[in-house]
């Protein structure tokens, strides 16, 4: 469809809808399994259960 210059509409004048596939619209996740250490092929580096365990008697 041209404009009323005889080019095609500018990026402004263009609608689009995503009602149609709205649905099927995938968000792309915050962490990819690159960001991961098991994306690079190591073991997980948690210290967690470690530090919860030697956590001192008066921190109860």
């Amino acid at each position: 469809m041209a404009g009323t210059n005889g080019w095609a509409p500018t990026d402004e004048q263009r609608e689009v809808s995503f009602e149609d596939f709205a649905d099927e619209l995938v968000v792309l996740p915050d962490t990819t399994t690159d960001d991961t250490d098991s994306g690079w092929g190591e073991r997980s580096s948690s210290n967690d259960d470690r530090l919860l365990s030697d956590r001192p008697p008066h921190w109860d």
